[in-house]
């Protein structure tokens, strides 16, 4: 077994107060609201700095896999150093890579900017979670993950839109330099608060760093994760091709070390024997359909909102306000929800997101295409919100009514790697599918199609949900 045994700190961490989750939940907020904000920048970043396509793409591509990569590490690192401490130097580190991409003088500045700015956010928020699984419990607990997961969804809608609204608005002349410099000042509010409010807490016996299983775990989700996101742009040449088949093979041998390191009590990375838990494989099985799905529906909708419709990048954001609102507040009703359904809560919310799928479909169908008005799409809209905002608080209760607290940031660290890696492949497989269907089909029955798919995959959602156990997530 591993070392690393008892649960948070020999005294325990103090209650999480009002103001310390508010603040856990602004440092949740930066890097999602990040990881989406910068696409409706991208068409002026290209004319400012005359990049490339290739290199524009590395701008996205080298902030989500330096995240993702990273999560789980930062998870551990809270374990060892104290939650609070990861938290502020990743809050702290966020803002000055903020910063530098804002005052980037050129392309690949931005580029090594963007993959600091995504190390930093791998270190606060696995923060975010394991905290609030070691300073809460019960209807407490329950309440801050729903808030979480509202947080996490409402973020990316946020992003498109505030997105929008400072490339118009071109603040001070700075343009899409906006984007990044707005995260200074609520950085630092966050740091501020953080230093008052926020609880420390950490593994009582934290394990030494897995050297062997960090760089096996980073070779495997780049691997993985790079090509997905890069190779569709460059031509799938041979490398990502070699990089895609390499993926698996990394995966087996830091398997395989961290079993071997689990067994001496060494203290692995990612201790294999919380995917023994069947909770645990049930939350991360239920969480793929819902962030692959969210993230080709987020790609897939600005292709078709700006370049279908042909509404400009503010009219875009603000057509996804109606599903932003109504997702804040079903998150706000999940654990209600819970109560009263338990398991089948998670079926719930796939059926009306099915729903909201098909009335959008239907809207694009049938109605004056392309002169559809944002009016007209809001309905769906507003229904695919209440099943997202269902979805997200779920998967993460689930999840941590699986991890014991001595697990906590090593959990937490793979709730979020989870989630950033489905990000990352649903816009490469849902997004390519899409933009291989237009030339042919059009972008209206391209739409459909891809929907359809999304459906397809939350049909398998909500069957899972009729088979979970209500007592494994109350």
């Amino acid at each position: 077994m591993t070392t690393t045994t008892s649960p948070t700190t020999t005294a325990g961490p103090r209650a999480l107060t009002p103001l310390g989750l508010f603040t856990l939940l602004l440092g949740t907020a930066l890097p999602m609201i990040d990881f989406f904000i910068v696409n409706v920048a991208l068409p002026t970043i290209e004319r400012d700095l005359h990049a490339p396509p290739a290199t524009l793409e590395m701008v996205v591509a080298g902030y989500a896999v330096a995240y993702a990569v990273l999560l789980v590490l930062g998870g551990r690192l809270g374990d060892a150093f104290g939650r609070r401490r990861m938290f502020l130097w990743g809050v702290a580190g966020f803002g000055l890579t903020s910063l530098a991409c804002g005052l980037a003088p050129g392309a690949w500045w931005l580029v090594a900017a963007r993959v600091a700015q995504g190390a930093a956010s791998a270190a606060l928020l696995p923060q975010v979670l394991a905290t609030l699984h070691a300073t809460t419990s019960g209807e407490r607990r329950a309440r801050a993950v729903a808030l979480y997961g509202s947080v996490g969804g409402v973020s990316v809608v946020l992003g498109q839109v505030l997105g929008g609204v400072l490339v118009a608005a071109d603040p001070a002349g700075t343009g899409w330099r906006a984007v990044f410099l707005v995260n200074v000042p609520v950085a630092l509010a966050a740091l501020v608060c953080a230093l008052r409010s926020v609880p420390d807490s950490r593994a009582e016996r934290p394990a030494h760093t897995d050297l062997a299983g960090t760089a096996l775990l980073a070779a495997a989700l780049i691997a993985l994760l790079l090509p997905l996101t890069e190779g569709r742009a460059t031509g799938w040449p041979l490398w990502s091709v070699l990089l895609l088949v390499a993926a698996p093979v990394f995966a087996a041998l830091f398997h395989r070390v961290e079993r071997r390191a689990e067994r001496a009590g060494a203290g692995p990375l990612l201790p294999p024997s919380l995917l023994t838990s069947p909770g645990v494989r049930r939350g991360l099985l239920l969480g793929v359909p819902v962030f692959v799905g969210f993230a080709g529906w987020m790609f897939v909708s600005a292709v078709t909102l700006q370049q279908g419709l042909g509404y400009g990048a503010l009219t875009a954001g603000l057509t996804l306000v109606p599903m932003g609102v109504t997702q804040f507040a079903a998150s706000m009703l999940a654990p209600r929800a819970v109560r009263r359904l338990g398991g089948r809560a998670v079926t719930l919310a796939a059926v009306v997101h099915i729903i909201g799928l098909a009335t959008v479909v239907a809207t694009a169908l049938l109605g004056p295409w392309p002169h559809l008005s944002p009016l007209a799409l809001s309905p769906g809209l507003a229904l695919c919100g209440i099943g997202q905002g269902l979805q997200l608080p779920l998967y993460y209760r689930i999840l941590l009514a699986a991890i014991p607290a001595r697990l906590a940031g090593a959990g937490s660290g793979l709730a979020a790697t989870l989630q950033q890696s489905c990000l990352a492949v649903g816009v490469a497989t849902l997004g390519s599918l899409f933009l291989s269907l237009v030339p042919g089909l059009g972008m209206r029955e391209a739409l459909a199609v891809v929907l359809a798919v999304q459906a397809a995959g939350l049909l398998g959602l909500g069957w899972l949900g009729l088979r979970l156990p209500s007592a494994k997530i109350m």
